[in-house]
């Protein structure tokens, strides 16, 4: 089948791909030039494993191209799946919806016969149908029917640094359907991702608009609790480890979601939690659990900062330096949206402490955040950055940090502390090392 995809974002891009791994003739499109001329040169402009194999292997194959021009690229799919941005605005903390309003005007400007329109981008309930109508008001001025466009929503459940494997093999395919011809071009177009079970999951447009919110949310909602508890924990001297297991076997609860750490960041969780709220806000309801998430959240990236000043006894950092490992908001991608590292690392600069950071993929987006920042220097190597540091911060738990050599790590160190925010050691083998060890809720110091 040909499929447009518009956008070539996280979601776009592997949307795409994985379109024209299953066989379909798949178009990217963009606004953003430079973006699509390295696509055409083969170069990824983000970094998650797999895309940077399959994205030639389907462009020499011929299924998958890229364009600037959204002519052509509304010309080409039969289908057309909407995957630009919905940052959180500004001005009120909902989602800004100026691109996926865009995209629909100009769809309705440049079709001239059947279209299904696909809406990929995570939206507040009642979007895909108000793009419908502005995509029908265009057909309209131009003197078409409004028959001759369909829509749905197709909310995507990608989790960076597995997203290949998310899309390919997906434990739900969600479709917010309500007309049989656009149910039936989703289901030929994703009947390979589920051939084996039925994954696919039928329902309102509406009711899919708000799955994809309650998801995120109640992933988020997981997360808080356990760093809300795991700071309870530090205090009564409990290790959380020990509660987090017996949670998780719980049945009804499961393990999943239940590490605690220094909060958690990415473009879905921080966006969405604020977009369900502001929301509810717009029709008059209070969602009061979401409000408490996000506030722990925000205390809870100051955590790690928070024990360090506390071990030194003191709010100034004055000639002092450290070295952090990790500065992507989670392992296996180079995303620094919401970042905890970012207020952590400007809150040892702002106490007079010097930085230097190591990320295995993540320094070049950190550079861009940071700029030029005094104090804050980057290092090739993990083991480098530690030489003469007063202690360890580990913000991210990349793999390569979960088996170090800790013999090297103490001889390098000038004061062999670390603060653990991802919880990757052990205390008490630890404390047998040589460490002054600080995890997330591992019964204090």
């Amino acid at each position: 089948m040909r499929i447009t995809v518009i956008g070539t974002g996280y979601v776009g891009l592997v949307t795409g791909t994985g379109l024209a791994e299953s066989g379909n003739r798949v178009l990217c499109i963009d606004k953003d030039a430079d973006r699509i001329q390295g696509l055409q040169r083969g170069e990824i402009p983000i970094y998650e494993p797999g895309l940077e194999t399959m994205v030639p292997r389907n462009v020499e194959k011929g299924r998958l191209r890229f364009s600037t021009s959204f002519e052509e690229g509304v010309q080409h799919g039969e289908l057309l799946f909407v995957a630009v941005g919905t940052p959180t605005s500004p001005e009120n903390g909902g989602a800004d919806l100026s691109q996926v309003y865009e995209v629909a005007r100009d769809i309705g400007r440049y079709m001239d016969s059947f279209r299904v329109v696909v809406l990929k981008s995570t939206v507040p309930v009642g979007t895909t149908e108000e793009a419908g109508r502005r995509i029908k008001k265009e057909l309209a001025a131009r003197g078409l029917g409004e028959h001759l466009v369909e829509m749905a929503f197709c909310p995507e459940f990608l989790k960076e640094g597995s997203a290949i494997d998310d899309f390919l093999k997906p434990d739900r395919i969600v479709l917010g359907v309500e007309s049989p011809k656009a149910q039936d071009y989703l289901e030929d177009i994703f009947a390979p991702f589920s051939m084996r079970e039925n994954r696919i999951m039928k329902m309102s447009i509406r009711a899919a608009e708000l799955t994809k919110y309650a998801a995120n949310a109640m992933l988020a909602t997981r997360i808080s609790f356990m760093n809300d508890l795991a700071r309870f924990a530090d205090i009564r001297g409990i290790d959380i480890e020990q509660v987090r297991r017996g949670m998780g076997s719980d049945e009804r609860i499961g393990p999943s979601f239940l590490y605690p750490g220094i909060g958690y960041g990415g473009s879905c969780f921080p966006k969405d939690v604020k977009a369900l709220i502001h929301a509810g806000q717009e029709w008059g309801h209070t969602f009061s659990i979401l409000e408490a998430v996000e506030a722990i959240n925000e205390r809870q990236k100051s955590y790690l900062l928070e024990r360090l000043l506390a071990h030194l006894g003191g709010d100034s950092l004055e000639g002092q330096r450290f070295a952090v490992w990790g500065l992507s908001f989670k392992p296996q991608t180079d995303d620094m949206r919401e970042a905890p590292s970012i207020p952590i690392i400007r809150g040892l600069l702002e106490r007079g402490a010097s930085v230097r950071a190591f990320d295995p993929v993540a320094m070049e987006n950190a550079g861009k955040i940071f700029g030029p920042l005094k104090g804050l220097e980057y290092g090739e190597d993990p083991y480098e950055i530690l030489e003469g540091a007063h202690g360890l911060l580990l913000l991210t738990e990349w793999p390569e940090f979960r088996s170090p050599d800790f013999e090297r790590m103490k001889e390098l160190l000038k004061t062999p502390l670390i603060f653990d925010g991802r919880n990757q050691y052990d205390p008490g083998k630890m404390r047998d090392l040589g460490f002054v060890y600080y995890g997330i809720g591992r019964g204090g110091r």
